[in-house]
């Protein structure tokens, strides 16, 4: 037997006929979409994302559009244009987005460019990679009609200036950081999103979850979708939003699913992690869910025509 086909065939064992029973026959949510995304400048990018899905558009194309949306916003410091730079004073971005075929795309550390989920959403559709990072991220953008412009405002300049003054480390939730963007289309399908600046004066180079599959944003159609926001490193470490769908697939709720990925990362830091991180999760169904660790967290929903920002508690309050 081929190694390839030995290990397709050794992983389909190791799954219960059961669970995999129950996510195929899993009901699925048509002809009522839903968009759930993270912190308060998720109600704007939802009603981005309801434009599409009301003429007609699909998941992917509402995920994008609502991500974008956050991105032009000079006024949210942690996402594209006015997002907090580097140590350096350099704005860095990270973004992905996977859609409802299992396709997947993501951009790292790329500079210069409004819009890094639209590049992400280019190298999904046109290239035969998942990832391009820096100069070479860059260089595609530029080569696919992306215009350079300088990311770094009046605004952040002046406050990465106040830093300087005493290099203080900044933790994510200080400055908010990512959107993340999940959407189920009339049809069914999912999509999702992610986008950041990523953590407020972090060493240059630095890059976190948002641009990698699996950490920040995972997509089984099948099964559900889920995203993360908050301390990337940490996220990476458990590979949260993968962790959160295969929980899913096991039967957990969206909401108990969510909670088992941050029970993960609470043992790991021997009950008493001192960071943020909030996860969010849709299922096939189209029953939500969310959870952080520590003081609070806003997600914005919009479902049954609704709009509307929920606020939870952490799990460690």
């Amino acid at each position: 037997m081929k190694r390839r086909n030995f290990l397709r065939t050794s992983l389909v064992g190791l799954s219960s006929p059961l669970i995999l029973a129950k996510s195929r026959n899993m009901k699925i949510n048509k002809n009522n979409p839903v968009v759930l995304s993270t912190w308060d400048f998720g109600l704007a990018a939802n009603e981005k994302a309801i434009k599409v899905l009301n003429n007609g558009g699909g998941s992917m194309d509402a995920a994008e559009k609502a991500a974008r949306h956050a991105e032009a916003d000079p006024k949210n410091n942690s996402v594209g244009i006015g997002g907090l730079p580097d140590e350096k004073g350099i704005v860095t971005l990270d973004a992905c987005v996977m859609d409802s075929t299992g396709n997947a795309g993501s951009v790292a550390f790329l500079q210069n460019i409004k819009h890094p989920v639209s590049v992400a959403r280019k190298v999904m559709d046109d290239t035969k990679h998942v990832m391009l990072v820096g100069e070479g991220a860059r260089q595609f953008a530029v080569s696919n009609g992306f215009k350079e412009t300088n990311l770094l405002t009046d605004k952040s300049e002046k406050e990465w200036k106040k830093w300087l003054k005493n290099r203080r480390e900044m933790t994510p939730h200080e400055t908010h950081d990512t959107i993340s963007v999940l959407v189920q289309d009339a049809k069914g399908d999912l999509s999702g999103a992610c986008t950041t600046s990523g953590w407020a004066y972090k060493m240059h180079g630095r890059v976190g979850d948002s641009p990698i599959i699996g950490s920040a944003l995972f997509v089984d159609n099948e099964v559900g979708s889920a995203a993360a926001t908050g301390l990337g490193e940490e996220v990476i470490k458990t590979v949260g939003s993968f962790l959160v769908v295969e929980m899913m697939r096991q039967g957990y709720s969206p909401e108990e699913a969510c909670k088992e990925a941050l029970n993960r990362v609470i043992k790991l830091h021997n009950g008493n992690p001192d960071f943020q991180i909030g996860y969010i999760a849709m299922r096939k169904d189209g029953e939500v869910g969310a959870a952080c660790l520590k003081w609070s967290f806003d997600y914005a929903l919009f479902k049954n025509n609704k709009n509307k920002l929920h606020k939870i508690e952490g799990m460690l309050n």
